[in-house]
């Protein structure tokens, strides 16, 4: 087979959960270029819905479906209708992720609370839910959607001159468990034929940010600069893909070297 037919995701079935934020657009939208038939999956099914459907004009196969992460038996109903749909999962993105702690480090303790019980626990049932329909049929690529967070401290020289700032602690707690728990599930999974990958991208640039956090965030990168709606879609391509079919417990970071300087 030639190498490039190996990135082909043609009659492969994808869920993508949280698929209508940042990342999770451009996430969408390589799976589904690449042939895949592609459910992005949320708690807001209007957003979803507009969504899908300017992707489904340019020929591309994406639904929607609604769930709930934070809670056991909306994730359970979502396995569910989804195997009805397709009959099988070949990939599974979770890419879902809440924020609550809107005051940093100093949030109310509940809010820590809340944002692991979709973060770490719904990660977790998701991951089982549709792993162990992955693991039935032998085979199956499962990516976590992890964060240069998750593996390095905040930076606050990058937030110089604005009113930014990277105090998150759940996200950074959650995001790092996210690595070692890929891991784990690689281990688990491996025998029957799932692999495990996790990306870690760094900042994606929107129109928000001020121009003091742009050019210090470029400064602290290799390449000069934060992800564009782009550079993150080879990357799920390669890990979603058989091309990638000897690659499982890897963490790979997209991140313009911004981790390794």
């Amino acid at each position: 087979m030639p190498v490039l037919d190996w990135f082909s995701l043609k009659d492969k079935a994808a869920l993508v959960t949280g698929g209508a934020g940042l990342y999770g657009r451009q996430i969408v939208r390589a799976l589904a270029e690449a042939g895949a038939q592609t459910v992005v999956a949320s708690r807001n099914l209007a957003a979803l819905e507009q969504f899908a459907e300017a992707l489904r004009t340019e020929g591309l196969k994406v639904e929607p479906m609604q769930y709930d992460q934070a809670d056991e038996q909306s994730i359970l109903d979502l396995r569910d209708r989804f195997l009805d749909r397709f009959g099988k999962i070949d990939v599974l993105v979770n890419n879902a992720v809440t924020r609550p702690m809107k005051n940093g480090y100093q949030s109310p303790a509940e809010t820590f609370a809340d944002s692991m019980r979709v973060n770490a626990t719904g990660l977790f049932v998701v991951t089982r839910a549709f792993g162990d329909a992955m693991a039935g049929r032998g085979s199956g690529s499962i990516l976590n959607i992890g964060s240069i967070q998750g593996m390095v401290a905040p930076d606050p020289t990058i937030y110089r001159g604005t009113d930014m700032h990277g105090w998150a602690p759940d996200y950074f707690f959650h995001k790092g468990g996210m690595i070692n728990f890929t891991r784990f599930i690689a281990s688990y999974y491996g025998p029957r034929g799932v692999r495990c990958n996790c990306l870690s991208p760094g900042g994606l640039q929107t129109p928000n940010h001020p121009e003091p956090f742009v050019r210090q965030y470029g400064e602290r990168t290799f390449l000069g600069r934060l992800a564009n709606e782009t550079d993150i879609m080879g990357a799920t391509v390669f890990l979603a893909s058989d091309a990638s079919c000897y690659v499982t417990g890897a963490n790979v970071p997209v991140d313009g070297g911004y981790t390794a300087k």
